[in-house]
């Protein structure tokens, strides 16, 4: 395992690449109604990353085809977006990175798709609540399973199913870098965490049991049971201090 800490330069690089991941997100939240199709909200988030002079991190990134992955309902993550349109009542994860110079940055965030039940967004509300109890341990001399285990207990008070399968990780001038961050497991492990880190620590929370299935497309993955899913992402700066939100979220 290679982890690479970011010099004070790096981190100013990638706290702008992670501004731009932040407001394409936020383009993205704003489509989200009944009646747009998924492929819409891809091909304005592709335009708007490209007007600022950045590259869509997720565009051919393993093959995958599209600039956001839009994951609907019971879909967990890699939704691949097209002429599915979107109705009242759904709940939509858009996951989506750019790349500006050299660094990425990475997010995710579940949305409702205008009225939804409040079922659908106690998830969407708990999923959340697990990041910020995670980040609570993106501290200097903390472990990188102390993240993990928080995400755990927060999900698991409430009733849901923590995805396993899935996890989030190191974020820098690749995409994905050491190390892992599962969102489950016993604290006191992994890596212990050092200033200039850079971490996309990412829930994805179901509304019933962890277990997922890979469609046939190769890349949309769904809950086993049908349940809802949520998930939330940002961009993690170890500091310090305070863990500082690279892709800073509109509240």
């Amino acid at each position: 395992m290679m982890i690479r800490v970011k010099s004070p330069r790096e981190v100013e690089l990638m706290r702008r690449a992670g501004k731009l991941t932040a407001a394409a997100r936020a383009l993205a939240r704003e489509m989200v109604k009944p009646g747009v199709t998924t492929l819409e909200i891809d091909r304005e988030v592709y335009k708007f990353i490209k007007s600022r002079g950045g590259a869509p991190s997720f565009l051919h990134y393993n093959g995958f085809p599209a600039s956001v992955c839009i994951s609907v309902n019971d879909e967990v993550i890699h939704g691949i977006p097209g002429g599915r349109k979107l109705r009242e009542g759904d709940i939509v994860s858009l996951d989506l990175g750019a790349k500006l110079g050299d660094f990425h940055g990475d997010c995710a965030v579940t949305v409702p798709c205008g009225a939804i039940s409040e079922e659908a967004q106690r998830l969407i509300t708990v999923t959340r609540q697990c990041f910020y109890e995670g980040i609570r341990f993106a501290r200097k001399g903390c472990r990188v399973s102390d993240i993990s285990h928080a995400v755990q207990v927060c999900a698991e008070q409430s009733g849901y199913g923590v995805v396993r399968a899935y996890v989030g990780h190191g974020v820098g001038a690749d995409l994905h870098e050491d190390p892992e961050v599962p969102n489950f497991g016993a604290p006191g492990h992994g890596a212990r965490l050092a200033p200039g880190m850079t971490l996309a620590i990412e829930p994805m929370i179901n509304a019933g049991g962890p277990e997922i299935r890979v469609l046939g497309d190769n890349w949309t993955v769904i809950t086993a049971d049908g349940s809802l899913s949520a998930h939330y992402e940002n961009t993690v700066l170890i500091t310090d201090g305070e863990p500082e939100i690279l892709t800073v979220p509109e509240m």
